[in-house]
């Protein structure tokens, strides 16, 4: 136990010493702090440039708020969950595969640092993606789990900073399915990680935004804001009630298990689910949402 809370306690101080690195100094182009502060200038620009819904106000209904739990997941939540309980996991992990004679590199079947870079980067992004496409799933059909989604599914008015508007648990859901995964193709560096951490977030951004793409041919590959709005569609279509389009950079598993959905033009739909005229409108009373109330239409 000593050694769990001596490397919490390490995972705390050590994540405060980057934090102070990413917001005080930019010489490195993998800062992540200045790197999403880009991303999400550059993608609101766009939207205000090239608006779908032309009526839809520049700060739409919750744009304060989705911005502060943009900044708020990403930097508060990885300072007080996810850095500690990632390492703490993995030596957790490590501890219990110890005793049957194991360690973690017995799951390792490839190194992507062993393939070409454009090869290994490839194979870490569809591993990742394919993960956290059936994970979304499992947030929609598991009712403990759709009660923490409903934070994200809450938005009524959809802008780019809505990407980030979710509740805490679910990157430890994320997280902790692709442990195992990610493990199997070991030998990834920071500089993998980063590359496609701002792949993914650019494609999220655009993804949530008052933009009317769909990338024509790539749409079919890439998730786009004409597809995804549909997946935040306060209606369900008859043939499922967990819901449509769950891809999260890409589209193509959608496409391919058959759970896509693009009926029409969406622009107009009503966001949201039902009885989200009773979801908190706070930040505070939304995280204590899944915990704090009673729910009675879980699916």
């Amino acid at each position: 136990m000593e050694k769990y809370l001596e490397l919490i306690q390490n995972s705390y101080s050590g994540y405060w010493n980057y934090l102070k690195t990413e917001m005080f100094s930019i010489t490195h182009w993998d800062n992540y702090f200045y790197g999403l502060i880009l991303i999400s200038l550059a993608v609101w620009i766009l939207e205000i440039a090239f608006p779908w819904r032309e009526e839809q106000s520049i700060f739409r209904k919750d744009f304060w708020l989705d911005t502060f739990y943009m900044f708020f997941n990403f930097f508060l939540l990885n300072l007080i969950v996810l850095i500690a309980l990632s390492n703490t996991v993995a030596e957790f992990f490590n501890d219990i595969l110890g005793l049957v004679g194991l360690s973690l590199s017995s799951f390792q079947l490839i190194a992507i640092n062993e393939l070409p870079k454009a090869l290994g980067l490839f194979i870490f992004f569809i591993v990742a993606d394919f993960v956290q496409w059936n994970t979304h799933r499992l947030l929609h059909r598991v009712p403990f789990l759709w009660n923490f989604h409903k934070v994200h599914h809450s938005v009524k008015e959809m802008g780019f900073a809505a990407h980030l508007r979710y509740h805490w648990m679910e990157p430890v859901v994320y997280k902790s399915l692709l442990y195992i995964p990610l493990a199997i193709i070991g030998g990834f560096d920071a500089l993998d990680v980063a590359i496609i951490h701002f792949f993914n977030i650019t494609i999220g951004h655009l993804n949530h935004a008052n933009l009317g793409w769909d990338y024509g041919k790539l749409k079919y590959i890439f998730n786009n804001p004409k597809m995804h709005i549909w997946h935040h569609a306060k209606e369900l279509p008859k043939h499922t009630k967990y819901g449509v389009n769950y891809g999260i950079t890409l589209s193509l598993w959608d496409y391919l298990f058959k759970t896509d959905y693009i009926p029409e033009n969406g622009r107009d739909i009503e966001l949201g689910f039902s009885d989200d005229d009773i979801f908190p409108k706070d930040f505070v009373n939304q995280e204590l949402y899944p915990l704090k109330f009673k729910h009675k239409d879980e699916k």
